[in-house]
C-alpha cells in the first residue's frame, strides 16, 4: 500500500477549505459562513495538516466521499476531476486522441466546434478556481496564526503557493485572461494574460528561490517540480505575452538546474527511467520524489485503487482506452485484464495523424492495438472504437518480477509476462505532472527554435529520450522545429502538453496542420485563430458581468 499526503479529511477542515469554493464562479471573495470555523484558533495541528492535504487531494480525486462525489456542482464527477478536466482541453482538442461517445459538450471539443456555453469548458474553469480558492484559504489559515511547528507551517505555505501557481498556469494557458484572487484579495479582478504571466513568473521565481533541495515526501511537490512548471511557463512566454517576452534563455537555465540534480542515475546516467512503460504502470510510485533513486517524475499525483479512487486521472486514461473485444464477436481483440484493469469504457483511441508519427521499432507505442488485433489506422467511422489504433499508455500492470510483467528486447511489451490475476476497477498508477524527459526536450526546443544554449548538449538531451524509445539517434541536421514538435508528441502524449505545443508552433488553428475530424471534417479542416484560447465561460460572465470575453467568442 502506498503512503499518502492526503487521507480522509475531517469535517472541520473540509468545511473551511470548501466554504467559499464550491460555487467558485462569482463567490471567490467570500469568507466561510460558519462562525465556528472562521478563525485559525479553532484549528489544531491535525486539522491544519488535513486542510493542507486538501490542497493536494483536489489534484487526484473529484470529491471527499469516494469516486461518485465532487467538490464542484453542475458537472459529472468524473469529467470534472482536475486531471481529466485539463485533458479535455489539452488532449481532446488535438490530434492525439478521439473520444467517440456523444457526451454533452465533448463532441464539440473533439471536433473543434466549441463555444462559450460549452459545459466542459465551464467545468474546467470552475475546477481551477476551486483549487485556487482552497489554496488561498490554507495560506490565510497559516497567516492568521495556525497551530503547528513554525518550520513545518512555512513549508506547507510554500507548497500551497506552488499548488496555486499550477492552477494559475492552466488559467493562463487555456483561458488567457482570468480572475485574479490571492490570500489578500477582497474582490477578484479580471487580469489580462500578460498581467497573469508577469505575476506568475515572479511568484514562481520566489517559490523556487525559497525551496530547499531536500527530497520531498512522496506525493508532495519539491523544487524540481516547481522549477519544471516555471520552465514550462518560460517555454510558452512568447505565446502568453503576444511576442513581447522570449523566455527561452530562462527556460534553459531552469532546465539545466533540474538536470544537474539528476545526473548519475538511470539510463546512461541521465536520470531517466530505463524503460519508458514503467513510468505509467501500477507501481510507478517508485519514480516519484520520495519513491526511489530514479525520480524521473518530478511532480506526480498519487492514485490508488483502494485509497484514492477517481473516475478521472489515470483511471480515466486506462479505462477509456481499453475494451473487451473478441475475434468471434467483434472481429478484433482487446482484453482489459491484459492491462491489469477491472473496468473498461472503450471510448478513446488514436487519430490517424498521431499514429503516423511513430515508427515500428518505437517502444512508446508497443502496447497499442493495431491491424494485427483488428484495429485500423484511419478514423473513417467516428463512433467505432476499432476505427483508430487502440492507445494503451497507462496500465495497472506491475513491473516487479514476482507475478509481474517484464520488459524484453530493450523495452518492448511482453504480453506473456502480464499479471495473471490482477484486476483493479480503479488505477494504481500515479499521474506524472512533470517529467525529466520533458525538461530535456524543453532545453532542446529552445536551442532549435531560439538558437540559445549549447548545440551539442541539446542534441545529446534529445538522444537520451530517443535511445530509451529504441529509435535511431538524431544527427545535427535533424534538429528542426517540426522534428522536435513530433518528438514531444511521441514522448509526452496523453500528459496534457499537446495543445500548448501545437499553439506554440503555430499549428493548432488554421489549416497549417489538420487532423481527422478537426472542424468536424473526416480529413480535417481549419478552425479560427481565436480558438488558440478558450472562451471565458458565459456562466462566469453572467455571474461577474464586469469580466470581458476573449476575442472571437
Amino acid at each position: 500500500m502506498k503512503s499518502y499526503i492526503y487521507k480522509s479529511l475531517s469535517a472541520v477542515a473540509l468545511t473551511f477549505s470548501l466554504g467559499m469554493a464550491t460555487s467558485c464562479v462569482g463567490d471567490l471573495d467570500q469568507e466561510p459562513k460558519d462562525p465556528n470555523i472562521t478563525t485559525s484558533a479553532d484549528f489544531g495541528e491535525e486539522e491544519v495538516r488535513q486542510a493542507f492535504a486538501k490542497c493536494y487531494s483536489v489534484l487526484g480525486v473529484s470529491g471527499q466521499n469516494g469516486p461518485g462525489s465532487s467538490d464542484i456542482s453542475g458537472l459529472d464527477n468524473g469529467t470534472g476531476q482536475y486531471i481529466r478536466a485539463i485533458a479535455m482541453m489539452n488532449e481532446y482538442t488535438t490530434d492525439e486522441l478521439l473520444w467517440i461517445y456523444a457526451d454533452d459538450g465533448v463532441v464539440d471539443l473533439v471536433t473543434g466546434t466549441w463555444g462559450k456555453d460549452n459545459v466542459n469548458i465551464f467545468g474546467t474553469y470552475s475546477r481551477l478556481y476551486v483549487h485556487i480558492a482552497i489554496c488561498n484559504d490554507f495560506i490565510r489559515l497559516v497567516d492568521n496564526g495556525a497551530a503547528g511547528d513554525a518550520a513545518d507551517l512555512a513549508q506547507y505555505r510554500l507548497e500551497a503557493r506552488a499548488l496555486r501557481a499550477l492552477s494559475y498556469y492552466w488559467v493562463i494557458d487555456l483561458f488567457g485572461k482570468g480572475g485574479f484572487v490571492d490570500e489578500n484579495t477582497v474582490t477578484p479582478k479580471q487580469w489580462s494574460r500578460v498581467e497573469l504571466y508577469n505575476w506568475l513568473t515572479n511568484e514562481l521565481e520566489d517559490i523556487v528561490a525559497n525551496f530547499g533541495t531536500a527530497t520531498p515526501v512522496y506525493g508532495r511537490v519539491g523544487k524540481d517540480g516547481v522549477q519544471a512548471l516555471l520552465a514550462r511557463l518560460y517555454l510558452n512566454a512568447k505565446v502568453y505575452t503576444d511576442g513581447a517576452v522570449n523566455g527561452a534563455a530562462k527556460c534553459q537555465q531552469h532546465c539545466e538546474e533540474i538536470i544537474a540534480r539528476h545526473q548519475g542515475t538511470g539510463l546512461q546516467g541521465s536520470g531517466l527511467v530505463e524503460h519508458y512503460m514503467y513510468l505509467f504502470c501500477g507501481d510507478n510510485n517508485v519514480y516519484l520524489p520520495g519513491g526511489g533513486d530514479v525520480n524521473e517524475v518530478l511532480w506526480g499525483v498519487p492514485l490508488d485503487s483502494d485509497e484514492a479512487q477517481s473516475y478521472g486521472a489515470t483511471t480515466f486514461f486506462s479505462a477509456a482506452a481499453t475494451s473487451n473485444l473478441t475475434w468471434a464477436d467483434n472481429g478484433a481483440y482487446m482484453n482489459q485484464l491484459d492491462y491489469g484493469m477491472g473496468s473498461n469504457w472503450g471510448c478513446m483511441h488514436a487519430r490517424k495523424e498521431f499514429s503516423d508519427k511513430f515508427t515500428v521499432e518505437d517502444i512508446r507505442w508497443s502496447m497499442w492495438k493495431k491491424e494485427a488485433d483488428g484495429f485500423t489506422r484511419d478514423n473513417t467511422s467516428f463512433s467505432k472504437f476499432t476505427s483508430g489504433y487502440g492507445v494503451v499508455k497507462y496500465t495497472n500492470l506491475l513491473k516487479g518480477t514476482n507475478g509481474g510483467w517484464s520488459v524484453q528486447n530493450g523495452g518492448a511489451f511482453d504480453p506473456e509476462g502480464k499479471i495473471a490475476a490482477r484486476s483493479e476497477a480503479f488505477s494504481d498508477a500515479d499521474y506524472p505532472m512533470f517529467r525529466l524527459a520533458d525538461v530535456y526536450l524543453m532545453y532542446a526546443e529552445c536551442n532549435i527554435v531560439d538558437n540559445v544554449g549549447d548545440d551539442s548538449k541539446a542534441l545529446s538531451y534529445v538522444n537520451y529520450v530517443r535511445t530509451r524509445a529504441g529509435v535511431p539517434a538524431w544527427t545535427p541536421a535533424e534538429m528542426t522545429a517540426n522534428n522536435i514538435l513530433d518528438e514531444r508528441c511521441r514522448e509526452m502524449y496523453w500528459e496534457n502538453t499537446r495543445r500548448s505545443d501545437l499553439v506554440r508552433h503555430g499549428k493548432f488553428t488554421g489549416n497549417n496542420y489538420v487532423w481527422s475530424w478537426k472542424n468536424n471534417m473526416l480529413k480535417g479542416g481549419a478552425i479560427g485563430n481565436h480558438m488558440n484560447i478558450f472562451p471565458v465561460p458565459s456562466n462566469v460572465i453572467a455571474a461577474q458581468p464586469e469580466f470581458g470575453q476573449n476575442d472571437g467568442y
